[in-house]
């Protein structure tokens, strides 16, 4: 029997989405797993500011100089704070508000109205293999992402193949291959040292020869400030551009929430040397950063489409802004 999801704040004020009848395993799952994802989050924000909210008397300066620490402290960004905060006081003048109370919906609704803007699934290919290049620095759940992904999309019916890109390291190849033998799809790869863009042209080439619906890709581990690590990366994009007429059809940055601040750095150095298309953000689980996930959407303008919410090979959501926003806002 279907189930309805209410997803209104108490006050009925702000919609954070909306009313769906789905069943007993599907949304209601999904949205409480990423809800408890985004509990210690909540707390470092939302709690931080209901704290200032109540203590305040007026919307003073010192109120507003709180509310920006807050902000920065929770990893929104300085720029994105910047701007919640020139929205907010813009708010206060214009609705000639006096209350602190007043100020948590005017934040709730511009937060929402930001992650909104960058909310897109992932893509795949009208026809023929869909190919996912996957990207980002050591430590960051990349290789665990990989196999998530592969894991959903055997589980969908969908014929999927792996290719260890990463030869830089030989433990990297043998992680792929016990994850690949795990999930019960085949890994192409070849000796640790080997050209990566010849292992990428071998996996193309099986990928199309059998028909497989999805090729991912495994990279390096690059640090984002070494030049010639990236231009390896771009090499292995031109050789899928060349094989694959529209590919690749995703260039996923995995990034790891805890990293708060130093993920943008990270997002703006790889989106300038491969041309990212969207990122996969980890660790959401273990951390009280999630408001990067703000920064990423408004300074760099790339979507958020998967989040990371847990250890195993089910724990992988799709992003969706609204159900970001009831996950951050309510209790």
């Amino acid at each position: 029997m279907a189930a309805v999801l209410s997803c209104f704040q108490a006050d009925n004020r702000i919609k954070l989405g909306c009313c769906r009848f789905i069943n007993g395993k599907g949304e209601i799952r999904i949205f409480n797993r990423i809800r408890e994802g985004f509990s210690r989050t909540r707390q470092n924000i939302i709690n931080k500011v209901e704290s200032l909210v109540k203590s305040s008397r007026s919307l003073d300066e010192e109120f507003f100089e709180e509310l920006e620490e807050i902000l920065i402290g929770s990893d929104i960004g300085v720029m994105t704070t910047q701007e919640l905060i020139r929205n907010l006081r813009q708010q206060v003048k214009e609705n000639r508000m006096s209350k602190p109370e007043e100020v948590r919906e005017v934040l709730k609704n511009h937060i929402s109205s930001i992650m909104a803007e960058i909310s897109e699934p992932l893509r795949f290919a009208e026809k023929g293999t869909t190919v996912f290049l996957v990207v980002g620095v050591n430590g960051v759940g990349k290789t665990t992402t990989i196999a998530k992904l592969a894991y959903r999309f055997k589980s969908q019916g969908k014929e999927v193949l792996l290719a260890a890109a990463d030869t830089f390291r030989a433990a990297a190849i043998e992680q792929l291959q016990v994850w690949a033998d795990r999930v019960g799809v085949e890994l192409i790869k070849h000796h640790a040292g080997a050209d990566p863009a010849a292992v990428v042209f071998d996996a193309l080439k099986a990928a199309q020869a059998r028909r497989i619906d999805v090729l991912i890709i495994d990279t390096a581990g690059r640090l984002h400030t070494k030049t010639n690590l990236m231009k390896e990366i771009a090499k292995v994009r031109r050789v899928i551009e060349r094989e694959i007429a529209d590919g690749p059809h995703e260039v996923l940055l995995v990034l790891d929430a805890t990293t708060g601040q130093n993920a943008v750095s990270q997002a703006r150095s790889f989106q300038e040397a491969t041309g990212i298309s969207g990122i996969v953000l980890t660790k959401l689980d273990g951390t009280a950063k999630g408001g990067i996930v703000v920064a990423l959407a408004r300074e760099l303008k790339v979507p958020v489409k998967l989040l990371g919410v847990g250890e195993g090979l089910q724990d992988l959501e799709d992003f969706n802004s609204q159900d970001f926003a009831a996950a951050l806002f309510t209790e």
